[in-house]
């Protein structure tokens, strides 16, 4: 490190969780910069699973201290239950710090992110009706409840009387829908209020003086590149910023303090809900990939949608988010497929491109172009070392690295912590 960007490089659920945890075991804080609890990240440890929604993966170890920044939508019922849920599995958060700065999740937000998508109809975009999207909208329209608010006991009720009256209106008058009682709301969050306060501290101080005292300091990003507000496939984003750009914001950095910055991406293609997906499988190979990964959302329980490996999406990635270094992450559910494919380039409207579209209206109608390789069979699983694996799995791996022009440092070769080939 010391100042390294990790973020996913095709649609989320790439497996960062798992390669966070595997760079914390030297890092001295873990840094969440985005999103909110619409984020899951599934560590393995021996026989125990953590899964993570809103704290950083470096909660495992002990030394780390671990950051939510201000760009990180803090929903205070979700992150105290998943507090109790590791404390349940042996694991203390005392090394948690929430930034102060950080916009508040209420229930209003949730009620009216499933508002909204049952009123798009058959146009709805796929949300995770965590209320992400409606914190954000506050956040912009500078009306929500930031952390300092929520934590401080004599502005705590009146923020949430006027937040949540605007909303009841919106609520009753737009969606025709019974109003929130906001005094049992105020009874129920001010003892989240009290839990919470002992972790609200100026994160952006912690993360500076850290990187200027030369600590190795991990962001981890939340979804992935493509689900990015501005440079994602839109309106089938997130409402925060996954590309390595989004961690100085939402910590709070400069740019010169990020040394490196590492791209997960999966050996094939997944994405949950709605919008475009060039490659997409629609017969048993993707359904045979999509039980063998285990491809089902972490925070919703969602079937994936499944495809062949994308070069022009992580291409693409590799750009604009500058990535220095890539993990291929799991290729073991490949195993058993006679052949395998890699999309090189899309056709549009009769010409061959291998940019991916700004106009993303365009994924629609293209037609990917493939270059085709030769399958393996066998567990890979206890392969310790690159020489290992099976030839026709190191020509698909060198191929992918040099389509996607980017040094492939990892390699993920199954569930667990320990099932990783570095090169």
């Amino acid at each position: 490190m010391p100042g390294k960007v990790v973020t996913g490089a095709q649609w989320g659920d790439e497996g960062k969780g798992k390669y966070i945890d595997i760079l914390a075991s030297c890092a001295d804080m873990v840094v969440r910069s985005q999103g909110g609890n619409n984020a899951g990240h599934t560590v393995v440890v021996g026989d125990k699973t953590y899964k993570l929604h809103l704290i950083p993966s470096g909660i495992l170890y002990k030394d780390c201290v671990n950051v939510i920044g201000a760009g990180v939508v803090v929903d205070p019922e979700a992150i105290l239950s998943e507090i109790d849920e590791l404390s349940r599995q042996g694991v203390a958060a005392d090394s948690l710090a929430i930034d102060p700065r950080c916009h508040c999740i209420m229930p209003w937000h949730i009620l009216l992110d499933a508002l909204s998508e049952k009123s798009r109809g058959e146009s709805d975009i796929g949300t995770t009706k965590k209320g992400i999207g409606p914190c954000y909208m506050d956040k912009a329209e500078r009306s929500g409840i930031r952390m300092h608010d929520f934590i401080n006991p004599s502005r705590l009720e009146k923020a949430i009387l006027e937040a949540g009256a605007r909303k009841n209106e919106l609520i009753a008058s737009i969606y025709h829908e019974s109003p929130l009682d906001l005094s049992e709301i105020y009874q129920k969050y001010r003892v989240f209020s009290d839990r919470l306060r002992p972790f609200v501290k100026d994160t952006t101080v912690l993360v500076y003086d850290a990187l200027k005292s030369d600590k190795n300091v991990l962001f981890e990003g939340a979804q992935g590149t493509l689900l990015d507000l501005d440079m994602g496939t839109y309106p089938y984003v997130t409402s925060s910023h996954p590309v390595t750009g989004g961690a100085c914001i939402g910590a709070g950095v400069g740019p010169t303090l990020i040394n490196e910055c590492c791209g997960v991406a999966k050996a094939y293609t997944t994405r949950v809900g709605k919008g475009p997906f060039p490659t997409e499988l629609f017969n048993e190979t993707g359904d045979y990939i999509r039980e063998r990964g285990h491809e089902y959302g972490t925070t919703t329980g969602r079937p994936r949608r499944t495809g062949w490996f994308d070069a022009v999406v992580v291409r693409y990635s590799v750009r604009i988010n500058g990535l220095t270094e890539l993990i291929l992450n799991k290729i073991d559910p490949l195993a058993g497929l006679k052949s395998l494919k890699v999309c090189t380039g899309y056709k549009i409207n009769g010409k061959i491109t291998s940019e991916f579209p700004a106009d993303f209206s365009e994924l629609a109608f293209c037609e990917p172009q493939y270059e085709e390789f030769e399958g393996f069979d066998g567990d890979i699983s206890s392969c310790g070392s690159y020489s290992e694996l099976p030839r026709a799995l190191k020509t698909y791996v060198e191929a992918i690295e040099e389509m996607c022009s980017c040094p492939i440092r990892m390699i993920g070769t199954g569930p667990s912590r320990d099932n990783v080939i570095r090169r």
